[in-house]
């Protein structure tokens, strides 16, 4: 996806800007397929229902919102697996000490890549398991389980989304090994292009690539609890990948020519590209209505937008209007990638994120792109770090941002403990999505039990819906402090007293997988 040696070089001025990255319907009601519901579970034996007094009205502090998601790339063993040979317990114990960093550091979301190439590091029907994920395209792994499948539960243990990323028409990567008989390349050689690189490339343009990719987002989203699809900035490859030479689709270039279409050659490409894109974000509400689509594209939309921008231009060589989908509306969230520095002359971060942000007429959400791995910055922890500030300027109450990559935040020493000290200080619930319905949370029934020098708090999930967190309120000496929980942490001891305080007040609130709250229940402590 993003590396240097697979994809990107820097460039300034008039050079080639750095891309990456390794992206309605009206609602029905929200519903998660029941194998996938966790259990309620009942309020403890010796919770008795408080006297109608103890229930009162407060006002609660606002909850801080922010997306801060993290990029984790398998193309290549990017990110994870570290390798295509590790055993099955490697693999997830490097899953878990990533998730574990992750909320630690108070993230709240990860893009995992699922398919990198017409393959699967999940169970399926429709491609094969991935080269990255065994060593060998089409081989499970053994003993046999479901990487995406435990991604997701453990994800959500820690009470943070995972977005599902595919890349949609790269059918095999060059550091991939040779295509086997499994691979799609071969099982889908009449839509596959073999590009001057060593990849291949499905066209664009046919109506086989566009349904097959279709059929491959729609069994994901049927068959697993994901939060989002995401896909990134590659649609039409980079000429590069061509060795500078024009894409070779004249098979569908001519058959649409020969049937009267009236379009020039870029602008049908584009044409495919933009039906293509609203066609995934229609099909994924009418399956699931609060599954967020989300793109992450190059960052320039083309040179001189804004003014003075300067580097490659995604719709004249991806032939991506990313643009027009935005002014559209056919995404829930976009992520431009901005990986160059505030200070860069050629690609300005906030001059950029400002342009995007003016695109944005039906609102969805907005979170750059950040190239935490290897931004040119003397300090480049100082550099993310001023990059998120100048986000939440931006932005405001929906600010948030996706760092390429998790290898960023794990092999820099600074960024980590800087991300937490600073901007990631506290935690945040994500930006919430109004446009995407959802049934109301009923308000969650508190109890409070005296155990002397603390009170128990406890809460039942009981009748209240599909809740995805909780946000948990302490009132010292009426200061509020808050506290997001995971879906499973059903009690807090709270001490009375604290820093010379005493506890007055407790609150909780269920929050669902959208970030909407329900009403809140407060009782007063004695």
């Amino acid at each position: 996806m993003k590396i240097r040696n697979i994809k990107y070089t820097f460039f300034f001025f008039s050079a080639v800007a750095m891309g990456s990255c390794a992206s309605q319907k009206a609602a029905s009601p929200v519903k998660r397929p029941a194998a996938q519901t966790r259990p309620s579970l009942p309020p403890k034996p010796d919770a008795g229902t408080p006297p109608a007094d103890e229930i009162f009205r407060v006002t609660l502090p606002e909850i801080k919102r922010e997306f801060r998601g993290a990029w984790i790339a398998s193309v290549a063993n990017i990110n994870w697996p570290s390798r295509n040979n590790l055993t099955v317990d490697q693999q997830k114990a490097e899953a878990i000490s990533m998730l574990d960093m992750l909320k630690d550091h108070h993230f709240n979301a990860v893009i995992f890549q699922a398919r990198p190439s017409a393959d699967a590091l999940y169970t399926s029907n429709i491609e094969p398991w991935s080269y990255f994920l065994t060593g060998e395209t089409g081989r499970a792994p053994y003993p046999n389980y479901d990487p995406l499948k435990f991604w997701i539960e453990e994800a959500h243990k820690r009470g943070m989304e995972l977005h599902v990323w595919m890349n949609p028409y790269r059918a095999h990567h060059s550091n991939g090994g040779s295509p086997n008989g499994l691979s799609m390349v071969n099982k889908l050689s009449d839509i596959v292009i073999r590009l001057k690189n060593g990849m291949y490339w499905f066209d664009p343009a046919n109506p086989k690539t566009q349904g097959h990719v279709s059929n491959v987002v729609k069994d994901i989203v049927k068959r697993y609890d994901v939060d989002a699809v995401h896909f990134d900035d590659y649609f039409y490859p980079y000429s590069t990948y061509n060795k500078g030479t024009d894409f070779p689709d004249n098979t569908t270039w001519n058959a649409y020519v020969n049937s009267g279409g009236t379009l020039t050659r870029a602008d049908w490409r584009r044409d495919n590209v933009n039906k293509f894109v609203e066609r995934i974000y229609k099909e994924i509400h009418a399956e699931k209505s609060y599954v967020k689509f989300g793109i992450s594209p190059f960052g320039i939309w083309k040179p001189g937008y804004p003014q003075g921008v300067v580097g490659s231009s995604q719709y004249d060589e991806l032939y991506a209007d990313a643009k027009l989908w935005l002014n559209k509306g056919w995404v829930d969230y976009f992520s431009p990638q901005l990986y160059w520095p505030i200070e860069s002359k050629g690609q300005p971060f906030e001059a950029l994120l400002q342009w995007w942000k003016s695109e944005n007429t039906l609102n969805r959400h907005l979170w750059p792109g950040l190239n935490t791995v290897e931004i040119r910055a003397a300090d480049r922890p100082a550099e993310i770090r001023n990059q998120i500030e100048v986000s939440r300027q931006v932005l405001g109450n929906d600010a948030g941002e996706i760092h390429w990559s998790i290898a960023g935040l794990t092999k820099n020493a600074g960024m980590l403990s800087g991300l937490k000290n600073g901007p990631y200080k506290e935690q945040a619930l994500v930006p919430k999505s109004p446009w995407l319905k959802t049934v109301p949370l009923q308000t969650p029934t508190l109890f409070i039990n005296d155990n002397g020098a603390a009170v128990q708090a406890s809460w039942s999930t009981k009748n209240i819906g599909e809740v995805f967190q909780w946000v948990l309120f302490r009132q010292y000496n009426g200061s509020w402090e808050t506290e997001i929980l995971t879906l499973d942490q059903l009690s807090a001891e709270i001490p009375k007293s604290k820093d010379g305080k005493i506890l007055t007040a407790v609150a909780i609130k269920a929050v669902d997988r959208l970030g909407n709250e329900s009403e809140y229940m407060a009782k007063k402590i004695q």
